[in-house]
């Protein structure tokens, strides 16, 4: 008879498994600005649109397939231009002022409250630490929604060049192709989708007991012995199962471009979003969420020599 193997079910390091705060994930600044000092802005708002294939040439230096046309998945993002709302100021790791827009957009009102006037200014502050801003995504180009989504970006490099970009960047709006080059790796967290109450056999993948078990099949055998008479919380019971706040890392953005310049939409739009009408990315690979879910487009914390390595030039979608 073979050994029998009980390894734990459901990993520890997503626990608790309950529904996401917030839709836009709260994103480790410090960590991916300490290796990414030499870009500008850190990060990006955008909305998937779905996924699709990509007939690509693999020039991938000692692949199996280098020079050859092949097929692989892809996500498209569209990524409308984002505003600066505010700048924040902090030292000793705690923020010590605030210095709002004198024109953001009215969509904003409908998210936020914003003061009638504004008091302080940007060379108000000398004595500071580090600097980042508050973005708002301009949504209302893409025709999935009207109010903004807004996001805490930090900013790369010295404390001069932060400022320079800022007031460069004030009034105007950022594109993401000025943010996020073609072949590079980026880091994707988002929501995941939602799935509900699920039993622990789908929550856990807990194998089904035997057709004739006492008091059903789809559950677990024991929960726990009589003494000491308690259940731990590593038991695998039925309870909330998706809707979770997940990153995925070193995602390759295979192409990117604008709507005007280069029309990648279907006939009649996209399944279940319809026609991207600002910038977008195709990425290779899946990435978590549904259709219109936002995404937090961030500089990679941790590349690795293998995703960074593949080169494909889009040929075209399918």
């Amino acid at each position: 008879m073979a050994k029998l193997s009980r390894p734990r079910r459901g990993s520890l390091q997503y626990w608790p498994r309950k529904r996401a705060k917030k839709l836009l994930p709260s994103v480790n600044w410090k960590a991916i600005s300490s290796k990414n000092s030499d870009k500008k802005l850190l990060g990006f708002i955008g909305y998937k649109v779905g996924m699709t294939s990509a007939y690509v040439r693999d020039n991938t230096p000692d692949s199996m397939t280098k020079s050859k046309r092949i097929i692989i998945p892809a996500t498209i993002i569209e990524c409308p231009p984002i505003k600066i709302l505010s700048v924040r100021f902090h030292k000793n790791n705690k923020l010590i002022g605030e210095v709002i827009n004198s024109k953001p957009d009215k969509e904003l009102n409908k998210k936020i409250k914003l003061p009638n006037k504004i008091n302080k200014k940007i060379e108000d502050f000398k004595d500071f630490d580090d600097v980042s801003i508050i973005a708002y995504s301009n949504v209302k180009k893409t025709g999935i929604k009207k109010t903004p989504d807004i996001l805490e970006i930090n900013l790369g490099g010295d404390k001069d060049s932060k400022i320079s970009f800022i007031k460069e960047n004030l009034n105007k709006e950022i594109s993401v192709l000025d943010v996020l080059d073609k072949g590079q790796l980026i880091d994707v967290k988002a929501v995941t989708k939602g799935k509900g109450v699920q039993g622990p056999v789908k929550r856990f993948g807990v194998s089904l007991r035997q057709h004739k078990s006492e008091k059903g099949v789809r559950k677990v055998g024991s929960i726990g012995p009589w003494h000491p008479s308690r259940v731990t919380f590593r038991v695998p019971m039925a309870g909330q199962m998706g809707f979770f706040s997940r990153a995925q890392y070193n995602n390759q953005i295979i192409d990117k471009g604008k709507i005007s310049e280069k029309d990648i939409n279907k006939n009649g739009g996209f399944h279940r979003f319809g026609k991207i009408n600002s910038e977008y990315l195709i990425v290779h690979g899946s990435i978590q969420g549904p259709t219109k879910r936002q995404l937090v487009l961030t500089q990679p914390l941790r590349s690795t020599k293998r995703q960074s390595k593949k080169n494909y030039e889009l040929i075209e979608l399918r």
